[in-house]
């Protein structure tokens, strides 16, 4: 998918419920136990590229892409369910943590520099 098509999230999360529902797993996807298990997914990504020098991760061989390509898509599911389960509104929630970002780390202050917001000059 390109960067400017429109990734359907409404679908995928009624996907995940039904398939959740199906199984009987509802009564175990609270809130709580899926910020566990996004939590698992992400160091499960991490786990790929931990010995990985930087140029390394940056030119994955098939393999690897494709273990990479499975837990990002774990993390987004499970991040799709936790949004699902607490009424998140996700355009409303990225738009909002967008505009947070920029008063945080505004462009002359950021630009080129890794620091976190509250060590900028």
């Amino acid at each position: 998918m390109a960067l400017n098509e429109v990734l359907e999230v409404g679908k995928f999360q009624k996907r995940f419920s039904e398939f959740a529902k199906e199984r009987e797993w509802e009564q175990f996807h609270s809130p709580k136990n899926i910020s566990m298990a996004l939590s698992v997914e992400s160091s499960e990504l991490m786990e790929i590229f931990q010995w990985m020098k930087t140029d390394e991760s940056r030119e994955l061989n098939e393999n690897d892409l494709k273990k990479v390509r499975d837990e990002v898509a774990d993390v987004l599911l499970y991040t799709l369910r936790i949004a699902d389960l607490l009424n998140i509104n996700l355009e409303e929630a990225i738009e909002s943590k967008m505009e947070q970002n920029a008063q945080k780390y505004p462009v002359e202050k950021s630009r080129g520099n890794s620091k976190k917001y509250n060590e900028l000059d």
